[in-house]
């Protein structure tokens, strides 16, 4: 299916092409907290326009981009300014993700793609990049990668993809991501694939040595299970409402982390979305945090962008109609995979444990005993400890509060009670 197009009836003259080595002036679509405009920022890009229409995303973004516009719907930006040379964004995943609704790429909220290929199709920008969940290759039977692949293309634009995981920047989050870079003028192949450093081997992790992180709200259809890391921050359960991982320790405590550390394993410094609290309850930040974007992906991309590189000689092959791999491109002369891994770099590693800088809470009682029956209830695998960890939690928490009640008795009240 390719994307009807507007015709425009004038179309406004885009900048020169932006040569490899330029820093970019960028409109951040869809820009969420600001991780792709931090990013860029770090290495030497400035950032023209914002858009954004969440209130607690704008209180961030107002807080820490002061002087920069800000546009709060993509419905109503009439034009990019005519100094644009990259567009980006990470557009609206909640009808992409297995953990929304997947309607998808025409779903009310993913679909608003549609408005970043009329701003582009008035004004050519010589690049554009995208990001989104990994599950948008598979959903629909690739139907959205091929919609979205198809209107680059009919626009002129070569275009490259990989599935980047966010703990190849040294960061403990299992974070699977979808990073498109469209040009005109360039060869987006130098961006992304001048990097390979292949998968680091978690399985030769002993998992009872470091901490583990799994996602407490799941236990009957999935774990999101991570070595080492935690698994991917979440925007918030399909009815709206966040929700935090929980790590399970290697001495056997099971604990959920800070906010300011799960800024922190996105790349920001911690406290980023504090600003979000003027305008709504605190448990708003994990929402923010959830749906950002690494900001240290998008460092990488920038200095990429700054200093393009040699494309690896990479195994490449003609691509199969409806499948798409976790890296592609067409860059003229048709679509390709490309047998790529998700780590570009390696960068330090730090483990979970020692990664987090604020104390973390106990999961609470509730939060335990819900887990535990869902997965009594499910035929999934759980890892060895984690279930009798949880036990022994809940049990010495069940405790703790028994004591607190106890406690809480007042010697007049006892009386009362033995009256």
């Amino acid at each position: 299916m390719q994307l009807p197009l507007p015709a425009p009836r004038r179309r406004r003259a885009a900048p020169g092409p932006a040569e490899p080595g330029s820093r970019h002036k960028v409109v951040g679509l869809f820009a969420g907290v600001g991780g792709i405009e931090r990013g860029l920022h770090r290495t030497g890009h400035e950032t023209i326009l914002l858009c954004e229409n969440e209130p607690t995303a704008v209180a961030v973004l107002e807080h820490h981009f002061p002087s920069v516009n800000l546009h709060r719907d993509i419905r109503d930006l009439r034009a990019l300014p005519a100094e644009t040379t990259l567009v980006a964004g990470g557009f609206p995943c909640q009808d992409l993700s297995q953990a929304g609704k997947t309607a998808g790429i025409s779903g009310e909220r993913s679909g608003l793609v549609d408005e970043v290929f009329r701003l582009i199709a008035a004004q050519r920008t010589p690049w554009v990049l995208l990001e989104n969940v990994q599950f948008m290759l598979q959903l629909d039977r690739g139907r959205a990668m091929d919609r979205v692949a198809a209107a680059f293309e009919s626009l002129g634009y070569k275009w490259a993809y990989r599935v980047v995981d966010s703990r190849s920047f040294g960061l403990p989050q299992r974070r699977r991501r979808v990073y498109f870079l469209a040009s005109l003028d360039g060869d987006p192949r130098t961006v992304l694939f001048a990097d390979e450093a292949g998968t680091r081997d978690t399985d030769a992790v002993e998992q009872a040595s470091v901490a583990c992180g799994f996602y407490w709200t799941e236990g009957i259809r999935g774990l999101g299970w991570a070595v080492d890391a935690v698994p991917t921050l979440k925007g918030g359960s399909t009815i709206g409402i966040p929700s935090s991982p929980a790590i399970l320790l290697p001495d056997g405590r099971v604990v959920v982390p800070d906010i300011r550390d799960a800024e922190r394993m996105q790349g920001f410094p911690a406290g980023w979305t504090k600003a979000a609290e003027t305008v709504s309850r605190a448990g708003a930040r994990w929402k923010l945090v959830g749906n950002a974007v690494t900001v240290l992906a998008a460092q990488w991309l920038g200095r990429r962008m700054l200093h393009p590189g040699l494309v690896r000689d990479f195994h490449v092959a003609r691509l199969r109609e409806c499948r798409w791999p976790s890296a592609a491109w067409n860059v003229g002369d048709g679509r390709f995979s490309v047998v790529a891994s998700e780590w570009p770099v390696r960068r330090k590693h730090q483990s979970l444990e020692k990664f987090l800088r604020f104390p973390p809470k106990p999961l609470s009682l509730k939060a335990t005993t819900g887990f535990l029956a869902r997965a009594e209830r499910s035929t999934l695998h759980f890892p060895a400890r984690l279930l009798d960890s949880l036990r022994a939690h809940a049990h010495a928490l069940d405790i703790a509060a028994s004591a607190t009640q106890r406690s809480a008795v007042t010697p007049r009240s006892r009386e009362r009670l033995s009256a």
